[in-house]
């Protein structure tokens, strides 16, 4: 990622708003959760997502915009594309919502800022369970307050590793998705697929798991994963090895002993 002149101090007190920002979030969609929850049908799929995001999204726009009045907001048009200079907040009110709906716990509230197109802060905090994951550009990554370390091993055959689904629609990105599973299937010791992106990115932070790739992600759901493996000690690129960035076409979260033979790997998928 590109070097900036590090303004810890500043972000730090940036980040404690955004912890009461998705935490206040997080509660409001803890109370409409409930494990039993099972959408009987797309219909009401999709007017529990709706209602979701809009318990959400809106208290959670004013924190952060009274946190850095300046910041600009990443939005459908701009979560697959090259940032313009500047900051930008790129938050997820309902990361995981589908999961909320079918009475799933792997959702989360997420927000990012982005300087100049490198994450510089994050928090995401996922209400069941309570666990608050955070980090500041140059000050380490945090989950309870526990620093975060990405795992040590160097060889795939030995990795853990995920993938996630693409956006809907995209029948090539589907096939491509498909061969790369199969490509890992033969060289790593377990693959898996999942939605939403951010939680195989926190486990790889964590070291629980070793890597992650996903083909076309948006911004939203790569943001916070990004800096978090990256302050974990991890490696962030494109499946090219160029350094990460938005509008990149796909990524690659890695333990540093995985890198240069993941990249091998997946560089088979064409």
């Amino acid at each position: 990622m590109t070097t900036l002149p590090q303004n810890t101090t500043e972000d730090t007190a940036v980040l404690a708003a955004v912890v009461d920002a998705v935490r206040g979030a997080g509660s409001r969609l803890l109370a409409r959760y409930s494990p039993d929850a099972r959408p009987a049908d797309s219909a009401a799929l999709r007017a529990a997502i709706d209602e979701n995001e809009q318990a959400s999204i809106d208290d959670l726009h004013l924190a952060l915009a009274a946190a850095r009045p300046e910041a600009k907001w990443v939005t459908e048009e701009t979560e697959t594309a090259e940032l313009p200079p500047g900051e930008w907040w790129a938050v997820d009110a309902v990361e995981g919502n589908v999961n909320h709906v079918h009475g799933l716990p792997e959702w989360c509230v997420s927000a990012t800022l982005l300087r100049d197109g490198v994450p510089v802060l994050t928090a995401v905090y996922q209400p069941v369970g309570d666990v608050l994951h955070s980090a500041v550009r140059g000050g380490g990554a945090f989950a309870a307050g526990r620093r975060l370390r990405v795992s040590a091993k160097s060889d795939l055959g030995a990795a853990i590793t995920t993938t996630g689904q693409a956006e809907a629609g995209q029948r090539e990105t589907y096939r491509r998705i498909g061969d790369s599973i199969t490509v890992m299937l033969g060289r790593a010791l377990l693959v898996r697929a999942t939605v939403p992106s951010t939680f195989p990115m926190l486990l790889v932070a964590a070291g629980h798991a070793d890597l992650f790739w996903q083909y076309r992600p948006t911004l939203p759901g790569v943001a916070a994963g990004a800096l978090l493996v990256t302050e974990a000690g991890g490696i962030v690129t494109d499946l090219a090895g160029a350094p990460w960035r938005p509008g990149s076409a796909d990524i690659l979260a890695s333990a540093p002993g995985l890198h240069a033979e993941a990249l091998g790997a997946l560089s088979t998928v064409n």
